[in-house]
């Protein structure tokens, strides 16, 4: 399994099962995932299936330190007493006694009058919670610029980690930029536009001519551009040929071709915009 080393030394698989979405079958799907290699699982409090992947990771004949498991801090228990709490609560649901990655899920939206300190007193806590040695790494999902730029100001340990949407037709250049700048690994949730891109015209035909799904194309695409990729299935065979893909690299001219899509596949989801 291939790994990237964030910059406190943790080494982390560069392509994650991610679950966002999954709250039927999930024992059967994350057996599925640890039989075909798979070494990273991402999962959060708002998915809702956190008490089932515990199960099957508990059931797995797998060592848990070969697992490398996220959670992420959901936008209800920002502030440091809550994420506390949240985040022991997730270890007695995930039957562990440690987490190799925790995440705030999403940032204050900055129309709040004081959105500064809420990320800023939701790291503290995380911050602590990794010098306690019970949590492996720390970041942040779907932090833009503006959000990095205050957090880094005021932490006393920066963010490992960037968990953002990212696929062809959704790039996100700014902030992608801006994490390798900074030392901060990106992670591309929805790789594959949560399925929106598999009959996109020009993927398909590129597809073709490596002799390979959109998926894996997808896929390639994210890893190419430096980024650790948490592609999401709960089918058997699409979950298998997520992780093993054909050794292969798509060329220069293709590459840009991808990059100079029309905006497409996007979730709609803007951090300061969402309504949760």
């Amino acid at each position: 399994m291939s790994t990237k080393t964030l910059i406190n030394g943790t080494k982390i698989p560069t392509i994650g099962l991610g679950t966002w979405r999954i709250t039927e079958n999930v024992e059967q799907t994350i057996d599925t995932a640890l039989q075909a290699g798979y070494e990273h699982i991402d999962t959060a409090v708002a998915y809702g299936n956190e008490e089932a992947i515990g199960r099957a990771i508990k059931a797995s004949n797998k060592n848990r330190k070969d697992i490398f498991l996220t959670t992420k801090i959901w936008n209800t228990d920002r502030g440091y007493e809550k994420v506390l709490k949240s985040f022991h609560e997730s270890l007695e649901r995930l039957q562990t006694d440690y987490v190799d990655l925790l995440l705030l899920h999403w940032p204050e939206k900055t129309s709040t009058e004081n959105w500064e300190a809420i990320n800023a007193s939701s790291w503290k806590a995380l911050e602590e919670l990794y010098l306690s040695g019970k949590v492996k790494a720390i970041g942040v999902s779907n932090f833009m610029v503006v959000h990095l730029n205050s957090l880094l100001k005021k932490c006393s340990i920066k963010p490992m980690v960037n968990q953002i949407e990212f696929h062809p037709g959704y790039l996100q250049e700014e902030v992608v930029t801006f994490c390798k700048e900074h030392s901060i690994e990106v992670e591309a949730w929805s790789p594959i536009g949560s399925g929106r891109l598999l009959q996109h015209p020009l993927l398909k035909d590129l597809a073709q001519k490596y002799h390979i799904s959109v998926a894996q194309l997808c896929i390639q695409f994210a890893l190419q551009n430096g980024l650790i990729v948490l592609p999401k299935s709960t089918n058997p065979t699409n979950i298998k040929n997520n992780l093993h893909l054909p050794k292969f690299i798509i060329d220069d001219h293709d590459m840009a071709l991808i990059k100079n899509m029309e905006e497409t596949g996007w979730s709609g989801l803007d951090p300061d915009k969402v309504d949760f």
